[in-house]
């Protein structure tokens, strides 16, 4: 994993620094990816093959299912040999919680006012405390306690002091590594819920818009939404929740982060829309460069312009980029222009160049 410098259109807000296992959240560490297994948790050998999957394509922390004791039990197995740090989704039930914790995972998804008396989040707190677990309060719009909803409506101040309420609880029982998310299903709600607790608290925010959808419309809701939020300086980890394969979600989870400059992992593509302009076939070039480019784990910048409009200006910007003319092209490295070639060709001596640029400047080797 490479990062690239940490920005974002407004200074990140400084929170109180949580760990996970060996992974930071707040306190200005990287915004860490996070994705959820859908397998049955009881599975043992499913459940890692799943989370093996997901930490090859960079998530960096990983929630399961714990809806009942075998599922608790079955995490005795799956902890230490998980290659990210596990967290425990529990409901309703405080006894998994404590199996949970027993079995070492690295942080509990909980909201205490689900999980049964007072007595019973003391209990889980204090055994969350010794081992240094911390717990996230993970409430979204589908949650709002039935005070607040009848107080404020369902809105993201009814959200919000949800939220607040479960983390009194946590906070009256001394206890503080909290991690909190206010997740909606509609990106203003989302977008208002966590620019207003980022002004009340100092904890870690977990970003992300609940149920999204498919993986299309979900991605793109989930962009705008995650992007706007971070954009805000507002955000320490996220998670992509869609109706697809968590690895999608994990994929997403950087390009969104990659966008905005954040993080970087793997190949970060430029590529000219296909217009009446363009001398080339740009979208059959674009998507082969995108193809080979997948298994590239540099960050390298790369730029596929189709015309001389834009293309020259936008290909040196990048660390390699090729802008296309009439049956050819020209290839630039760090806005010098190193070759000039046929259209066959382009694709062939990028890919060359591309090597080189990640083993140069990133220290990544790419197979051939």
């Amino acid at each position: 994993m490479i990062d690239a410098a940490t920005r974002s259109l407004t200074p990140r807000t400084t929170t109180r620094q949580v760990q996970v296992g060996r992974v930071t959240i707040g306190g200005g560490a990287p915004i860490s990816v996070q994705s959820m297994t859908i397998t049955d948790t009881r599975d043992v050998d499913a459940t890692l093959a799943q989370i093996y999957q997901l930490a090859a394509e960079g998530c960096e922390i990983v929630r399961v299912a714990v809806p009942d004791r075998a599922a608790a039990a079955a995490l005795a197995e799956i902890v230490p040999r998980s290659p990210t740090p596990v967290v425990a989704d529990i409901h309703f039930d405080h006894r998994l919680a404590l199996a949970a914790l027993e079995a070492g995972v690295a942080k509990l998804r909980i909201n205490p006012g689900n999980i049964g008396s007072r007595e019973r989040t003391r209990v889980v707190a204090r055994a969350a405390k010794e081992r240094g677990v911390p717990i996230r309060i993970g409430a979204n719009v589908g949650s709002i306690s039935k005070a607040m909803l009848r107080r404020f409506g369902p809105t993201a101040r009814a959200l919000v002091e949800s939220a607040l309420e479960d983390v009194k609880v946590l906070e009256d029982l001394d206890f503080h590594d909290i991690v909190i998310s206010v997740k909606a299903s509609e990106v203003p709600m989302a977008l208002e819920a966590y620019t207003l607790i980022s002004t009340q608290v100092a904890y870690p925010l977990h970003v992300g818009i609940t149920e999204a959808g498919t993986l299309g419309p979900g991605s793109v809701k989930s962009a705008a939404g995650i992007g706007a939020i971070l954009a805000l300086g507002i955000g320490d980890t996220i998670r992509v929740s869609l109706a697809a394969d968590p690895v999608e979600e994990v994929r997403v989870g950087f390009q969104i982060l990659a966008s905005l400059g954040l993080r970087a992992r793997g190949v970060q593509l430029v590529a000219c829309p296909s217009c009446g302009r363009a001398e080339v076939d740009i979208i059959a070039i674009a998507q082969e460069v995108e193809r080979r480019l997948a298994r590239v784990p540099a960050p390298v910048k790369v730029a596929v312009m189709g015309c001389a409009v834009n293309g020259p200006g936008e290909a040196r910007l990048a660390d390699l980029g090729i802008a296309c003319g009439r049956g050819m092209g020209l290839l630039f490295r760090e806005g010098r222009i190193v070759a000039s070639l046929p259209e066959d060709r382009l694709v062939d001596a990028l890919m060359e160049h591309v090597a080189v640029v990640a083993r140069e400047k990133y220290g990544v080797e790419v197979l051939a």
